[in-house]
């Protein structure tokens, strides 16, 4: 997990994670991580992007849409971490205080779904 400003663009973002990826066949993100760089370094190592193509690409690529109809589960994770209250309104004053509470709000979400 990566806790960053929220001005910071999605594929900025991206760039700082590159590196501590795990091994995986593919990954799922939306439309704001459609970038040449991106699925380059992804297929460097040996990661297969599954991302549709910005509204602007001129020459759209192609992805598995099948796939990506899963990627509704980063979806309702998010959404269930969102109603954690301290998480939701961000009451923590300090970024470590806010990235351990989210961090003990996934490790719970994770152990109830089990």
């Amino acid at each position: 997990m990566l806790l960053s400003e929220a001005q910071i663009s999605d594929y900025k973002g991206a760039a700082l994670m590159i590196d501590p990826l795990p091994r995986a066949k593919a990954l799922l993100a939306y439309q704001g991580y459609d970038a040449d760089w991106f699925r380059a370094a992804l297929s460097e190592r040996g990661i297969t992007p599954c991302i549709p193509s910005k509204v602007n690409r001129k020459v759209p690529i192609p992805h598995d849409t099948v796939l990506y109809r899963q990627r509704h589960r980063i979806e309702n994770m998010f959404c269930k971490l969102k109603d954690w209250c301290c998480i939701h309104t961000r009451y923590d004053r300090y970024a470590h205080t806010f990235m351990s509470a989210i961090c003990i709000a996934a490790t719970v979400i994770f152990w109830l779904n089990q």
